[in-house]
């Protein structure tokens, strides 16, 4: 009887420090990609997050607004290779399994469509004529990225 009150304290704290303590937010900063007409409409941008993260920005639209452009984690989260977008098919395609997903970064064909997989968005904000994309600062990959600074 002992051990089953400890226990229920226990997870009465845990829940309590959980509520009183609520987990940060990874820090995030807004990093410049682009003039606006550097990237034509039905064109992409390849490009690097601080973390090493690769994430392809599209222009959807001939407008100059955000709406006019997508930002979407280039790694298809069914295996990890590399998505293209295709402006021919209005699409991002994963040659890997034939995965594909709509312009909104939404799987909808091969497996991660079956897993219901979608790619990772960026916001994209526009300041004058540039483009900018929020990125996290921290996060698994920064400590990986670390750690191999220190064996190099």
């Amino acid at each position: 009887m002992g051990v089953g009150l400890l226990g229920s304290y226990g997870t009465l704290l845990a829940m309590a420090g959980r509520y009183l303590y609520p987990a940060h937010p990874d820090p995030k900063a807004w990093i410049y990609l682009a003039q606006l007409d550097q990237i034509p409409p039905g064109q992409a941008l390849e490009f690097q997050t601080p973390l090493g993260s690769p994430v392809v920005v599209a222009r959807l639209g001939p407008g100059q607004e955000p709406e006019d452009f997508v930002a979407l984690s280039s790694t298809c989260p069914h295996l990890g290779c590399q998505v293209f977008w295709e402006p021919q098919n209005d699409r991002f395609f994963c040659p890997c399994h034939n995965g594909t997903f709509d312009r909104q970064g939404r799987a909808t064909g091969g497996p991660p469509a079956k897993a219901n997989q979608n790619l990772v968005r960026y916001p994209l904000r526009i300041q004058g004529h540039s483009l900018f994309i929020q990125v996290p600062l921290e996060g698994p990959t920064r400590s990986l990225l670390q750690s191999d600074q220190h064996t190099a």
